[in-house]
């Protein structure tokens, strides 16, 4: 391999100015700046970045672990935090816990090693157990798409009660007063609150909370869509609307209704959550409600980076957006 000894030499200076030269370049001249770079380019020298850390004791890297990464919601989250990163000249390492939490903590221990320079996280592990051995070991982090107390942590989420009173007041205006609420796990916190919207909604409506039939699903991903469709329609008394806690789910319930002969909106309208790229693109375009998801990727880089810069004023902060609406052809008024 091309050593820096390799590349002092072939510039014609010390291997303290190619050091200089590469990590601080406001202390050579642009000429000597110049010749060192030009000898890296024609020699291929590429640093170490594990000898760069151990001078300047701090990471170029960036860790982010999501929940699924197979969600286009999280792969969008992540590009919004690769925005970020790259215009500081940072790379981030993207991880994917699949909601185990004992992968969660193989990475975190991993992230530690690394000496990552901080980590985002969408938490697979809620008691806050495995995020201790970040605190243990002083590395710096941000909640994404959680919701926690100012104090503890920063954090970048959506207004998800808000979001699912939005989709279920947009129902009731349809028309609808019988619905299903298809749903991932419960104990997540995003699941929770959009119940809690789609309730508040009834309630503002006058119309009772069994008007809404929960059909929570053991995941969030197109396959517990098909099963939910498959419950749905062995309903004795069938809503005419159905609201899914994420677009992969809607998407999973169209799938099983389309096969089943059921027409979406005629028959059943379908309200989503997330508003990726394939709600707009489904066989019939994808009511749904949107979360800025790269904005929240790059939001909560950008937090990070402000708390790990040193600035001794860094306050961590708690910011959650406002969730849209986009109306598509999935939802129909219902004949009165």
């Amino acid at each position: 391999m091309v050593s820096i000894k390799d590349v002092a030499r072939e510039a014609g200076v010390s291997i303290g100015t190619v050091s200089n030269a590469l990590n601080r370049p406001d202390r050579v001249s642009a000429d000597t700046r110049s010749r060192v770079l030009q000898a890296v380019d024609e020699l291929g020298y590429v640093r170490s970045e594990s000898a760069r850390q151990l001078r300047v004791g701090q990471s170029r890297i960036l860790a982010l672990l999501v929940l699924d990464i197979g969600n286009p919601f999280f792969a969008d989250v992540a590009r919004g935090v690769e925005q970020a990163a790259r215009a500081e000249g940072l790379g981030v390492m993207l991880c994917n816990s699949e909601h185990d939490e004992t992968a969660e903590a193989l990475y975190l221990s991993l992230f530690a090693e690394q000496r990552v320079r901080g980590v985002l996280i969408t938490p697979a592990d809620l008691s806050g157990k495995n995020i201790k051995s970040l605190q243990r070991n002083g590395i710096p982090y941000v909640f994404v798409d959680r919701v926690v107390a100012a104090d503890e942590a920063c954090s970048v989420s959506v207004d998800d009660v808000s979001g699912g009173e939005l989709a279920v007041r947009h129902l009731i205006e349809a028309g609808h007063t019988s619905l299903a609420y298809v749903t991932g796990p419960l104990h997540l916190a995003q699941c929770e609150d959009r119940l809690g919207g789609a309730l508040k909604a009834l309630s503002d409506a006058g119309l009772p909370r069994e008007d809404l039939t929960v059909l929570e699903q053991g995941a969030d991903d197109v396959a517990s869509g098909r099963d939910a469709g498959s419950r749905f329609l062995g309903l004795h008394s069938r809503p005419t609307a159905i609201f899914c806690s994420n677009d992969l789910l809607a998407l999973g319930v169209l799938q099983t209704l389309f096969a089943a002969g059921v027409r979406v909106p005629e028959d059943v309208s379908i309200v989503g959550y997330d508003d990726i790229e394939f709600a707009e693109a489904a066989a019939v375009p994808l009511t749904s409600v949107r979360q800025p998801a790269v904005r929240m990727g790059r939001t909560a880089a950008e937090l990070l980076l402000h708390e790990t810069s040193g600035d001794p004023g860094h306050e961590h902060q708690r910011i959650a957006f406002q969730p849209e609406l986009f109306v598509r052809r999935s939802t129909l008024p219902r004949r009165r």
